[in-house]
């Protein structure tokens, strides 16, 4: 037991200094566990709550303490967050390397010297094995000004140097940025592709340098081009409709805008590059020109600036470009006309790049849903149902054969495009239009999301070549839902039994697949979900042996979020890529005799600040090249870094005894997959989820906010579904308890606890995934979910009143218990913390080692709870008054423990304003009615600004626990 009789923080005239309490309160957190463990009916995060609340009772702290607090707790979260993101990138691995041990003069060594070893090379990095995707959604969850001071923290390698950045960055809120437009994610996904280009840039010159030593006549042949640059945002419709084709036509003319600048910024100031500076220049201004008069992001254009930019991009489009074949016709004719090696050189980095990207800073990714695909065809159509029926299957298929037989290109111009109500249609012109105006040198991707039939890929099919561009589009499934996710080989066998998709792939080139890792780990479970997306990626190599598609390469993109409840690992980035595509996969595709390129998604704020310097994007590169080139190079040591086990267990990525264990894994997944669907629909899962946890998060994307009832307040939720996977995970991490990376895991380990601790030590790729619920147990504690579910628990609330000295208090917390019950939550909650706590036992039984939440992050949970409650006692004083838009008193309460404050105090301001009325002391001509001639000065001081300034600091508390937890959403 610590002794605190002098540990409690005093006050004097300056208030309460952030260290003293900063000690105090974390040693409460300290002996509160310590007694919880010898009263198994104490909760400690909850008794740490009452203390702090009633501390806030007696005056011994004020909210304004809280700030200095918050000051310090910020500052130690971000110097650990910066010290694990230059961990995870392997940053100080990468300064203390002699150069020849970096990837790409090991490319060079490997291979062998004999006759044809310089083709042999050139066709190695000549193809792009990986491309980098930054995405956007709303997971923007920090200022872009900590975000960067984050990243320029990370790349010093001394902590002293860290420090003034991190502590600059403690002093600004954590809270995200107050709007977030699409412009604004957009800004960010180019200040993170720019980084991203410049260290392909440093990886390609580190090829050509050796390569020049090894072939010094033949160097400048090479053209590298292992890893590309890619972004959707712009480019994602997927259920947004506020995004316009202008929009995203601007978005590529910037990133044309941005490769064409990057040209004339690096080409070297000499003859032999005159010809092409010129054209480069010329196409430079032309584009300026476009980009002049292009509509601006949020504005409802006229159909006169409208017509005025589509003449803009006609007009200019010869001088401006549209492919980037004669910028590259005059780079190769430059290098042969300069002089010195090293304006070869700079000239071979840059035909590079324009070779990888064509006339783009990053490769664009266009996005929908499959519903919209249906729509779009089904103009053409007289079939009723649905695709995804299973009765209607056969008619489905069969009515778009005989479409695809029979399809005829027509002609698209800005005026159709203008006037197309259908959302599919109007993206794939939209397309057409970027392909023939701004650029087209690769096909674009074409990503459609929850693709469950074939149908789907055939329809998209008939859309491209309805508008002439099928062979310039990759049309490509996402399989993330469960039943896409079993059903993903089925969907690709329909289409590949179609002579018209077989006939597209084989002239494309490429069959493109997505996996969702967020989607599909929320309903069975993140660990489960891996398993299901390996199986489903095995399949495909096997199918595609079937069918004789061994030369067409295989282009898998990894979607995923940052968190590990949405597939990002957290030990590494080494470990990270390894998750998400396999060795075992890797190999069989390899003896298959198939080409894979891996794509995987860089997401948000989190996912950007690996790219937020350049020397962490070269560092991401770098572990980039160790993955993709694992197998080209022969040192005995290339996965060592992946094994989580010690050396001495003797794991092996190569033989890997999982995969012997058919049996063990189908089991162990499934019953991960079974007990996450079955808590996925506990309505106790959906109440944890719905009820105020919404509340606790900012707005943190461009993306339009969710649905409101009619009666103004945030819609109450009755099955995860009707949430969107990023808040879904986000809740979670904020309520202390990862249940999408931990449920169902201790049922699994204890079927078979001696083979699931065999395989814990033995297989890397186990060890590797069970490693996401080490990390989820690091950030979870069962005590702080149960203070949270305590606090909507009415009877929690009526013992407490049965307790209480004060009679004031007593009356504030029979109110809040009643309006609780009114929701009626307890039930299903206490449910469902007894299924969490079952399993939760199950698995500490299996796995002793687990960690626990820090004591610092407990702190801010405890914090949290106290200034909730703070609101809750408030809440419960505002007067009382006429329904106003359908909202009583007793609703408003409610609002307000849900944490829609926000709302809550909008319509206050309206229902007791604090300005006279305007009216008084004005004639009117008749004697005056009767009004309200007061105003409410005091319920606005005393209730609804603390009120305000509680929530505040509730959502601060957020963005804090965010960084503990190491992501958002």
């Amino acid at each position: 037991m610590h002794d605190r009789s002098q540990a409690v923080a005093v006050r004097d005239s300056e208030g309460i200094d952030p260290e003293s309490l900063e000690r105090d309160l974390l040693g409460l957190i300290e002996e509160s566990r310590e007694q919880a463990a010898e009263d198994p009916f104490r909760n400690p995060v909850l008794a740490v709550t009452l203390a702090i609340t009633r501390r806030f009772d007696r005056g011994e702290i004020v909210e304004d303490d809280l700030d200095g607090l918050f000051v310090r707790l910020r500052t130690q979260s971000l110097v650990a967050r910066a010290e694990r993101l230059r961990g995870y990138v392997g940053l100080d691995r990468d300064d203390a390397a002699d150069p020849g041990t970096m990837m790409a003069p090991r490319l060079v060594a490997a291979i062998p010297q004999r006759q044809g070893d310089f083709e042999t090379f050139r066709d190695l990095v000549g193809r792009t094995g990986f491309a980098v995707v930054f995405t956007a959604h709303p997971t923007f969850g920090m200022p872009k000004a900590v975000a960067a001071l984050i990243a320029q923290a990370a790349t010093e390698a001394a902590p002293a140097a860290r420090l003034p950045l991190l502590e600059k960055a403690g002093a600004l809120s954590t809270r995200p940025d107050a709007r977030i437009s699409l412009d604004d994610e957009f800004d960010q996904a180019c200040i993170a592709a720019n980084h991203g280009r410049s260290a392909l840039d440093a990886f390609n010159a580190a090829l050509l340098d050796a390569a020049r030593a090894r072939w010094p006549d033949r160097w400048t042949e090479l053209v590298p081009k292992p890893f590309a640059i890619a972004s959707w945002v712009g480019c994602d419709t997927d259920g947004r409709t506020d995004i316009g084709w202008w929009d995203t036509v601007r978005y590529r003319l910037e990133s044309k805008r941005m490769q064409l600048d990057r040209v004339m910024r690096e080409l070297p100031q000499v003859d032999a590059t005159k010809v092409v500076r010129d054209l480069t220049a010329g196409a430079l201004a032309a584009v300026n020109r476009q980009l002049a008069v292009a509509p601006r992001l949020g504005t409802k254009p006229s159909l006169e600036s409208v017509h005025r930019f589509a003449l803009a991009l006609i007009i200019e489009r010869e001088r401006a470009q549209t492919d980037s074949s004669a910028i590259l016709a005059g780079l190769a004719g430059a290098i042969g006309g300069v002089e010195s090696d090293a304006d070869k050189r700079t000239i071979a980095i840059l035909r590079s790049g324009i070779a990888t990207h064509g006339l783009s800073n990053a490769l664009p990714h266009f996005r929908l849903n499959a519903s919209q695909i249906h729509n779009a065809v089904r103009r053409v159509t007289d079939l009723e149902g649905e695709p995804t029926d299973a009765a209607q299957r056969r008619s489905h298929l069969s009515t778009i054969h005989a479409l695809l037989n029979d399809v005829q290109a027509v002609d698209v111009d800005f005026g159709a495009l203008a006037a197309e109500r259908a959302s599919a249609a109007r993206l794939m012109m939209t397309i057409t239009q970027i392909l023939k105006h701004v650029d087209g040198t690769h096909p674009v991707r074409f990503l459609i999301a929850e693709t469950e039939t074939g149908y789907t890929l055939l329809a998209a099919l008939w859309l491209a070549r309805h508008y002439g561009i099928a062979d310039k589009v990759e049309i490509t499934p996402l399989f993330e839902t469960a039943s896409a996710l079993e059903q993903g080989i089925r969907v690709l066998d329909d289409a590949l039994r179609n002579p018209h998709w077989r006939t597209y792939l084989k002239r494309i080139g490429r069959l493109t697949v997505q996996f969702g890792y967020s989607d599909s780990g929320r309903y069975v479970g993140q660990l489960a979900a891996s398993f299901w997306i390996e199986r489903l990626r095995l399949r495909i190599t096997e199918l595609m042996v079937q069918n004789d598609l061994t030369g067409v390469e295989l282009a898998i993109f990894d979607t995923h979020g940052e968190s590990i409840g949405r597939g990002a690992h957290p030990t590494s980035l080494r470990d990270r890529l390894a998750y998400l595509a396999p060795e075992d996969a890797r190999r069989r595709n390899r003896a298959a005799g198939i080409k894979v390129r891996l794509e995987s998604s860089f997401q948000g704020s989190d996912g950007y600040l690996m790219f937020g310097t350049l020397p962490l994007a070269k560092a991401t590169v770098e572990r980039i090249a160790e993955h993709i080139f694992a197998l080209d190079v022969a040192d005995d040591d290339t996965f060592a870094d992946y094994v989580l086990s010690e050396a001495a267990s003797g794991a092996d990525e190569a033989d890997d005894p999982i995969y012997a264990e058919t049996d063990f894994a189908a089991e162990f997944f499934t019953v991960v997959r079974q007990d996450m669907e079955t808590l996925v629909d506990d309505p106790g899962y959906a109440a944890l989820l719905g009820t105020f946890g919404p509340g606790l998060l900012d707005r943190t994307g461009s993306r339009p906010v969710a649905r409101q009832t009619d009666g103004g307040g945030p819609t109450m939720i009755t099955h995860p579904r009707q949430m969107r996977a990023i808040p879904n995970n986000a809740i979670l991490q904020q309520l202390g308890f990862l249940a999408n990376s931990l449920h169902g895991v201790g049922r699994a380990a204890g079927r078979a606890p001696d083979l699931f601790r065999d395989m814990r030590r033995d297989s890397v790729r186990f060890s590797r995934a069970f490693r996401l619920v080490q990390h989820a147990a690091s950030v979870a504690d069962l005590d702080v979910l149960r203070a949270y579910i305590d606090t909507l628990d009415p009877a929690v609330w009526l013992e407490r009143a049965r307790r209480t000295q004060r009679d004031t208090r007593r009356e504030e917390l029979v109110v809040i218990a009643g309006a609780l019950d009114n929701l009626r939550l307890a039930p299903d909650l206490r449910r469902l913390f007894g299924r969490l706590t079952s399993d939760w036992l199950s698995l500490q039984s299996a796995a002793p080692d687990l960690g626990k939440m820090s004591v610092r992050l407990t702190l801010l949970h405890a914090i949290r709870l106290a200034l909730i409650h703070r609101i809750w006692f408030l809440a419960v004083h505002i007067p009382g008054f006429r329904p106003q838009s359908g909202i009583s008193r007793e609703a408003l309460i409610e609002r307000f423990l849900r944490l829609d404050v926000d709302g809550c105090l909008t319509m206050l301001e309206d229902i007791f304003p604090i300005t006279p009325d305007p009216t008084l002391g004005l004639n009117f001509g008749e004697p005056a009615g009767p009004r309200d001639v007061g105003t409410y000065e005091a319920e606005h001081k005393t209730l609804f600004e603390p009120i305000r300034r509680c929530f505040m600091r509730v959502r601060e508390l957020s963005g804090m626990i965010q960084h503990e937890v190491g992501a958002f959403g």
